[in-house]
């Protein structure tokens, strides 16, 4: 990895929060993601499945570009309309997610690459520091823009080369900060960490509107008790993350440093949050699923996304633990290996007993770190 020395940087802001303007700038990523989980929904197939993660792949490393350029840049005057400009492109990306790999390959190609170039040029112009930030830029500007133009050429073909141009785009954007580094970056750390924190409450909260997205028909026994168990499902999500790991994160950045601080916020939020994101995001699929036929079997695809994105989520919080120099908590572990233990079950009971043991072992990994952090020492 290329690491420049360090410049000399400004202490950044102790009392920065996140702005309203960037979390409406968030709400067309929100749409995008929603357009991830229903088109996995429309093509539950094993294609139709890696076809949705390497469309998330690309979309969550445009919202963590912008949430780096946000760190660093201010949101207000002539920026803003820069903002709104990448905005509307990226709503133009969310449109065409959910046949990005049909029709609207060129399209959804087109409108990344726009929203890639416009997160360049105010880097360029707007952020502090502005022969570092430059510098910085202009070494992942290649990795950030190749990408988009090998998914315009994917969009005009199909099959194995499609598939193989895919996987090309997004390999080479993931990287770029190993390739140059992510020297010249400065990390106003509160602001960064809530940024992210945000963005994970948002996808906590397509849990919940799968639930209502699912529900169809009256509202009987069965429709009500897997209602409950998706709601404490997504608790119990919250719970692991919030109540503990988001502020052990947090410290480990205000513990370092230059571009040693920039690197792990590297790893943990722009690599490691996207287990977390996409565990959410994936149980929201599962959730709709189970929620829409309680009864019956879940298909495998749906069993993997639900039990597979539990596991993906504690999985996460276990890699942070670990990035961040402390020792896994044991019952994260167990929650992994639990969850997907739940796969093959999944496919022989109905979904809301496959829901109903996912919500006990996110309860169970609550109760125990709730008590492991109150317990008193001796």
């Amino acid at each position: 990895m290329i690491e420049p020395t360090d410049a000399p940087t400004a202490p950044p802001s102790a009392d920065r929060r996140v702005s309203t303007f960037e979390l409406f700038f968030d709400l067309v990523f929100v749409f995008a993601f929603t357009q991830v989980t229903a088109s996995l929904a429309h093509d539950l197939t094993w294609t139709g499945f890696a076809h949705g993660l390497l469309v998330f792949a690309m979309l969550w490393w445009a919202w963590g570009a912008y949430a780096w350029l946000t760190n660093a840049v201010p949101t207000e005057g002539a920026p803003r309309l820069v903002l709104l400009a990448g905005m509307a492109a990226m709503l133009v990306v969310a449109l065409a997610v959910p046949t990005a790999w049909d029709g609207s390959g060129v399209a959804f190609a087109l409108a990344y690459l726009v929203v890639m170039v416009f997160h360049a040029v105010l880097f360029a112009v707007a952020g502090e520091r502005r022969d570092v930030t430059r510098l910085a830029i202009a070494r992942l500007a290649p990795t950030n823009l190749i990408p988009g133009l090998l998914l315009v050429v994917a969009g005009l073909t199909e099959g194995t080369a499609q598939a193989a141009l895919w996987v090309a785009a997004v390999v080479l954007t993931y990287a770029g900060p190993y390739l140059f580094g992510v020297g010249g970056w400065q990390v106003d750390v509160a602001h960064f960490v809530e940024r992210h924190a945000l963005i994970l409450i948002i996808a906590l909260g397509e849990s919940i509107v799968a639930i209502g997205a699912g529900a169809t028909g009256d509202v009987d026994v069965e429709l009500a008790t897997s209602a409950l168990l998706a709601i404490t499902l997504a608790s119990g999500l919250w719970w692991a993350y919030f109540t503990g790991e988001a502020d052990h994160a947090e410290h480990a950045l205000h513990e370092s440093s230059g571009v040693a601080q920039s690197v792990l916020a590297r790893d943990i939020y722009s690599y490691l949050h996207i287990p977390l994101t996409l565990g959410i995001i994936l149980s929201a699929l599962g959730i709709k699923l189970t929620l829409g036929h309680p009864g019956d079997v879940l298909h495998d695809v749906a069993a993997v996304a639900l039990c597979g994105g539990v596991a993906g989520f504690y999985g996460a919080l276990v890699a942070i633990r670990l990035r961040t120099g402390l020792r896994p908590r044991p019952m994260q572990l167990i929650a992994v290996v639990a969850a997907l233990a739940v796969i093959p079950l999944a496919l022989e009971v109905t979904a809301v007993v496959a829901l109903a043991t996912l919500a006990a072992v996110t309860v169970a990994v609550a109760a125990v770190d709730a008590w492991s952090d109150h317990r008193p020492s001796t």
